[in-house]
């Protein structure tokens, strides 16, 4: 009776194993579009070419990886529900972006259009300046602003991004007055602090990574220090609660069913907690998050508080 039972039990264990896997591959019956809504060579896409490998391990599929420029990502989000809700579609996302534009002028869709299922990481946002630049610490950086109101220059990626809330949220915790440069992406505002255009650079964790020895990181915005770079405190251990940067996930179409919204949620969590995929991600100088298909209504929430607030208190918004 026990050997019985216990193969009853095994039996049925294969069965829900074999189950989920028909589930995955009930939702996805060919190649993947994951269309990235800006153009090659950024962190967004990146990431999706880190995914790309585990996916094709995992489930037997390819995501073949596209791109829809223009608006800053709008032009991309504002057609996702256009496509179909097949689960063969799926789209990148980024924060704040997806919250800031919709609320700063009708860029033809609104956050709650996106049914965003999963946020797999962020870039930290960082505080970075040329290797030989006479500021040694976040400390001297400070004092330099405050002696020269408006003269400290920095550049970054764009206007009322990431880059962008984080200058303001700065000069606002550390009471300095700061200029800050909008470039059009990272690479460009990369070259404008190497080139010494400005005096530093509003940029993220991944720039030092890139970057190496050429730059120096004063600080970033995590709540631990970056396993990549033990030796860059973080805000918050300078005296400044400031964790952030850029968040990035998943989209699909809203008329994509809630099994295949699971379905997916469910694949993109399980290459996110791969070890082997953890440890590249880490090694670009990313941070990871998991905030799956449930938990994305209270950390959107959460997300559109914060940047509306921030927003508004520096006239990006009304």
């Amino acid at each position: 009776m026990k050997r019985r039972t216990a193969i009853k039990t095994l039996s049925a264990a294969a069965i829900l194993t074999m189950a989920g896997a028909f589930s995955a591959q009930a939702a996805v019956n060919g190649p993947v579009n994951y269309i990235i809504p800006f153009g090659p060579g950024g962190e967004s896409d990146i990431s999706a070419r880190f995914q790309q490998p585990f996916f094709k391990s995992m489930f037997g599929q390819d995501l073949v990886v596209s791109y829809q420029p223009g608006g800053g990502g709008a032009v991309g989000w504002a057609s996702l529900n256009g496509k179909k809700g097949d689960g063969q579609t799926i789209m990148g996302v980024n924060l704040p972006h997806i919250i800031i534009k919709p609320a700063q002028k009708n860029v033809g869709f609104n956050t709650d259009d996106l049914n965003t299922f999963y946020m797999f990481h962020f870039t930290p946002d960082a505080l970075v300046v040329k290797a030989d630049s006479p500021y040694q610490s976040l400390q001297e950086f400070i004092d330099a602003a405050k002696a020269n109101p408006g003269q400290m220059t920095l550049s970054g990626s764009g206007k009322a991004s990431a880059n962008h809330l984080a200058q303001i949220k700065f000069d606002k915790m550390a009471n300095i007055k700061t200029t800050y440069v909008p470039f059009k992406g990272t690479g460009a505002a990369v070259a404008a602090m190497l080139g010494s255009q400005v005096k530093a650079e509003w940029g993220y964790s991944t720039v030092g990574a890139k970057q190496g020895e050429a730059v120096r990181m004063l600080a970033v915005a995590m709540e631990q220090r970056h396993p990549l770079f033990p030796n860059v405190p973080t805000f918050k251990e300078l005296g400044y609660d400031m964790v952030g940067g850029a968040f990035r996930g998943i989209a699909l179409p809203k008329s994509a069913s809630a099994d295949t919204t699971k379905m997916w949620s469910d694949m993109i969590g399980k290459i996110n907690r791969d070890p082997a995929f953890v440890k590249k991600m880490l090694a670009g100088g990313f941070a990871m998050l998991d905030v799956d298909a449930a938990g994305m209504a209270s950390f959107m929430k959460a997300r559109s508080t914060e940047y509306l607030k921030d927003a508004r208190e520096a006239g990006l918004i009304k």
